[in-house]
């Protein structure tokens, strides 16, 4: 990886400044082919930025604290390893660069050494469906889906029938914390590569597992409301629910704003998976929910109940989740006027993203600044985080397809 020059970081500079100006002066409901093209050339500058940063294949970018410029990056094992190269596998694909497409191989391939220990946690399905799974869908490489398979066997086995979910956090059992068995919203997330795993074998359990996984969760993780408890703890013989509170969020019975997108997301990808119209359902109720607490630029604080707010921090990796999922649950409806709500919403969350309010511009190597991570533990808090970019590309990318279908 070729160290930055005096002049490639002017050119970067100078193009980054004129795409945040470029994109605030149009509006947020009329992208075209070319500007969301313009837009993951963007991001395509800043991957390339990145990697003339990077020194080994062994650790990922994770977060920008503020005031640097480039990332401090993780030995892999975190949950947050497949993003980096999950980041460089959508830019290869909105872009064919095949720099980008060689370094994405070898990142994901590193990530492989994650199976040789036990499994962690639940997050098996962020670390290897945004890199293996990405990699396979762009690639057709038998070896990613061997190792896909793999990391699902792992994952399959935090799943607790006498609850009917996977369990999240093995760790904090062992420590007595969130114990006997946990399950926290985020795991919606993780049943995609047991979908992805049951579509590729010839082992059923994996979809039963995903599926009793998103009942379980419907019934027990969301309120009245339609707003979503981050953690719920289970008797793990009995399957009963014992406590229901927060680790990322404000206070037990506030509105986490990531996890709502969470929620949103993996319901949305649930019925894509099941056709089960009781996920979209869900998927709606919990995006209606959080669109009412909203503020006018679309980019939630990091918890709506935040006693602060207007004055509290935003989390711009929920905006970026839940404009993926909002293009995702757009193509989904059949009925012209919901299909053109969703879509519009999504794209003046993309438009306020990339506006230099939120872009880093020649700030640092990240996409996207003002993520939120763990404000309560004073974690990650107003700063580039890995995953905000990727589902940011991701956004970008799925509305790239559905312009071109429009063409």
């Amino acid at each position: 990886m070729i160290k930055n020059t005096l002049l490639i970081t002017l050119l970067f500079a100078i193009h980054i400044h004129v795409f945040a100006i470029k994109t605030e002066k149009k509006n947020p409901k009329s992208w075209t082919l070319s500007e969301v093209q313009k837009a993951i050339n963007h991001c395509e500058e800043k991957a390339l930025q990145t990697l003339q940063n990077l020194d080994t294949y062994k650790k990922s970018p994770r977060t920008i604290p503020a005031g640097e410029k480039h990332w401090h990056t993780k030995l892999t094992g975190g949950w947050t390893s497949g993003f980096w190269a999950g980041v460089l596998w959508y830019v290869y694909e909105g872009t064919g660069n095949e720099k980008i497409k060689t370094e994405a191989e070898k990142f994901t391939e590193e990530i492989e050494t994650i199976l040789t220990k036990p499994v962690k946690s639940h997050d098996m399905g962020f670390i290897f469906n945004c890199s293996f799974g990405n990699g396979y869908r762009l690639t057709g490489n038998e070896a990613y889906k061997k190792t896909l398979l793999i990391a699902t066997d792992s994952l399959s086995h935090l799943f607790n029938p006498n609850v009917g979910t996977i369990l999240s956090w093995p760790a904090q059992v062992r420590k007595k914390v969130f114990y006997p068995h946990n399950t926290i919203i985020d795991n919606m997330m993780n049943l995609e590569l047991l979908f992805l795993a049951s579509r590729n074998s010839t082992n059923s359990e994996y979809y039963k597992m995903a599926v009793s996984h998103a009942n379980v969760t419907g019934k027990n993780h969301i309120r009245p409301n339609n707003t979503v408890y981050h953690v719920l703890v289970y008797n793990d013989k009995t399957g009963e629910c014992i406590r229901k509170c927060t680790h990322q969020g404000y206070a037990d019975n506030s509105v986490w704003a990531r996890g709502q997108a969470w929620g949103i997301y993996g319901y949305t990808m649930s019925y894509r998976e099941t056709g089960n119209k009781k996920y979209m359902k869900t998927a709606k109720k919990l995006a209606k929910a959080y669109l009412e607490r909203l503020p006018e630029d679309y980019i939630p604080y990091w918890d709506f109940d935040d006693p602060d707010v207007p004055n509290t921090v935003r989390d711009a990796s929920a905006a970026a989740v839940v404009a993926s999922a909002f293009l995702e649950l757009s193509e989904q409806q059949t009925s012209k006027k919901e299909k053109a709500f969703y879509r519009d919403v999504a794209e003046k969350m993309l438009h306020n993203l990339s506006s230099s309010s939120y872009l880093s511009g020649d700030k640092n190597d990240a996409i996207l600044l003002h993520s939120t991570g763990n404000k309560p533990k004073g974690g990650e808090v107003n700063i580039p985080i890995i995953y905000a970019d990727y589902y940011y590309l991701e956004a970008l990318i799925r509305l790239k397809k559905i312009v071109e279908t429009q063409k």
